[in-house]
């Protein structure tokens, strides 16, 4: 689905949507088109959408007027790979650089390369929620060294892959989807990181692998919704001095995230904005010293 709007509505519409479905079926992406003068919103799902029930959601999220300008049409899927493929360059955080195969040269002899396929384009980094949580990684790298370490809803394990390169240590891992699970070990044996990138089918931190606790440094990248309701569950595997890098979140997210993990004793440290996405890093035991704002 193509939609051409202002950012307002661009916006609007792809958050109604990445609420609405399965991440792991659907991919939107909204940019700003050339001269800056409107907004375009694509969709890809893995399956035919209800057009119907679509421009429903777009309506609910905005008005009827921009529903009717929604277009639905058929692509070949091995076609966007391609195009992603080539679309898509290194990305850096810090230490970290992030890259498809036909990137390896650009890896410098002090890098962390990661290397994810275009395929899987959308744990790569290039989307604001990833790339906020590898920079807090590096920034965290800089000043200490975690004991245990726990990535929620781990995706295609980018966040894990470059834990456990950096600290040269185990990481649990989980994802409700075992194809995510799966995808995330084979990366990690890609990225030489496969005896110490441990993945496991989980909701949240529902596994008996997690049960012990003593995670001083939680990533969760995943949706604002189940952010809030994994706070005291979260809080439970938390170490006293335990950090939190928490994302998936817009701005309007934040104050109903931080609430929730407010109650479990964990006060903002940092928070940095890229492109409209909020990366949080929360400290247990009250305030941190004066938190950070900033746009990456």
């Amino acid at each position: 689905m193509r939609l051409s709007s202002d950012e307002r509505r661009a916006r609007a519409v792809a958050d109604a949507i990445v609420e609405s479905f399965d991440l792991a079926q659907i991919a939107a992406s909204a940019f700003e088109d050339a001269g800056g003068l409107s907004w375009t919103l694509e969709v890809f799902f893995g399956g035919e959408p209800d057009e119907e029930q679509i421009r429903a959601l777009v309506a609910a999220a905005t008005d009827a007027e921009t529903a009717a300008k929604a277009r639905f049409s058929r692509i070949d899927k091995q076609d966007w790979v391609q195009n992603a493929l080539a679309g898509l360059p290194p990305v850096r955080a810090g230490r970290f650089l992030l890259h498809g195969s036909h990137d390896r040269d650009k890896v410098r002899v002090n890098d962390i390369g990661i290397e994810i396929e275009a395929a899987l384009a959308f744990g790569t980094g290039h989307h604001g929620t990833t790339l906020g949580c590898l920079r807090a990684l590096a920034r965290i790298a800089r000043r200490r060294r975690p004991r245990r370490i726990l990535d929620i809803g781990t995706g295609t394990g980018v966040l894990a892959i470059a834990a456990a390169r950096a600290f040269r240590q185990s990481v649990d891992c989980g994802d409700f989807d075992s194809v995510a699970v799966e995808t995330t070990r084979a990366n990690a044996v890609a990225n030489r990181a496969g005896p110490h990138v441990r993945p496991v089918v989980a909701a949240g931190v529902r596994h008996e692998r997690f049960r012990g606790g003593g995670y001083d440094l939680i990533f969760a990248n995943i949706l604002a919704r189940p952010l809030r309701l994994l706070a005291p569950s979260v809080a439970a595997v938390a170490t006293p001095d335990a950090e939190l890098v928490l994302s998936g979140l817009l701005a309007r997210d934040v104050a109903g995230v931080l609430t929730a993990y407010a109650a479990q004793g964990f006060a903002l440290f940092e928070r940095r904005d890229i492109d409209g996405w909020a990366t949080l890093v929360l400290r247990r035991g009250g305030q941190s010293g004066l938190p950070l704002y900033a746009d990456e």
